[in-house]
Order: structure tokens, then sequence, then C-alpha cells
């Protein structure tokens, strides 16, 4: 199990074609936009605009650096993604208009298909158990060890724990490190 590096990651226009996303991992593997089960990801935000409408996909967005964003809903609701590694939740299908509140910004996306996946992002920031085999790590800073093996993991690295992994111990390997643990369970 080796990580891999988010320099390693392919930059792709968004849906809507305002940015770039760098996919992590989705399911099925190879999936596009319109087929995937679910889907992890990191976009870059560099100006303000509409979000891609994604029906019938549940999104979790979690702010990873730079000033974040005031989302505006179409009915009328704001939200405030302005705190760094605080993931919220929202329907793929909501008309939603992004405004950077500064700086571009980086988030982490989670996208699950309604029906087909449930989903949670988690903010870990002391070592501990995993306690899933179906999850994704993503290091925010830091340098973590992940099991008992030489799996090290460096900001902006992430690996895919599929199967045999429940119980293995993540140390945290500097002070002030963070990861994001997504978890994901398959509904059909």
């Amino acid at each position: 199990m080796q990580p891999t590096a988010f320099n390693d990651l392919h930059a792709v226009p968004w849906k809507n074609g305002g940015g770039v996303t760098r996919e992590l991992a989705c399911f099925p593997p190879g999936a596009g936009f319109d087929d995937f089960t679910w889907r992890i990801s990191i976009a870059d935000v560099n100006a303000t605009g509409p979000f891609s409408s994604f029906p019938g996909i549940d999104r979790i967005i979690t702010l990873l650096d730079g000033d974040g964003m005031r989302l505006e809903f179409s009915d009328c609701k704001l939200h405030g993604l302005t705190e760094k590694l605080l993931p919220f939740s929202f329907p793929g299908e909501a008309q939603v208009h992004a405004e950077l509140v500064g700086a571009p910004s980086r988030d982490f996306n989670l996208m699950l298909r309604r029906g087909r996946a449930t989903g949670r992002v988690d903010v870990l920031r002391a070592s501990g158990i995993i306690a899933s085999n179906n999850m994704l790590i993503y290091c925010v800073g830091g340098r973590w060890r992940l099991g008992t093996e030489e799996c090290v993991l460096h900001a902006g690295d992430h690996v895919l724990l599929e199967g045999g992994m429940t119980g293995a111990k993540i140390d945290m390997l500097e002070p002030d490190g963070a990861l994001l643990c997504v978890k994901i369970n398959l509904t059909d």
C-alpha cells in the first residue's frame, strides 16, 4: 500500500467548465461525472461563480486552504464555507452560487449517488485506530504512519483502504497534523 501524492493527480475541468478538479478516487473505477457511485476529489476555486449541478448526488465539501467562499442557494439560504476542515453537506441538484471571500481556495469533495452510497468525512487530529476498511485517508498536514507497514503520508498524500485494514493504527509523526477520513457504505 503506497500513498498517492497530490502532484501526481491529473487536473481536469469542472463539469460546468468553471475550474479544475483532481480526482483522488471514484467507484466504479474510471466512471465519468454521470455514472459514478461515489467520487472523491479536490477542487481549486479561483473565481466566483456557480457550482456544477449533480442531480441525485449528496455532496460533502470541506475547505482545505484559502479564505473560503460564501455559498448562496437558490432558496436564499446562505452558508459561509470559511472555516477550514469543517465538512458541509448539501444536495447536488441545489442551485448554488459561490462567492470567494478573499484569496482563491481549495476544497475537498465527497459525492455520493443517492440510493447507492452513503458516507461521511471525519477530521482526525491525533493518533488512533482506523475503524473501517472502506475508506480514503487524505493528509491535510503533518506526517502520519499507517499500520505497521512503512506507509507514511505527507501533506497532500492520500491512500484508499479496501479490505483487510480494519483496526489498523494511524500514528501522527509531527504535531499539529490533520487527516480527512472518508467512510463510504454501498447501499445496493
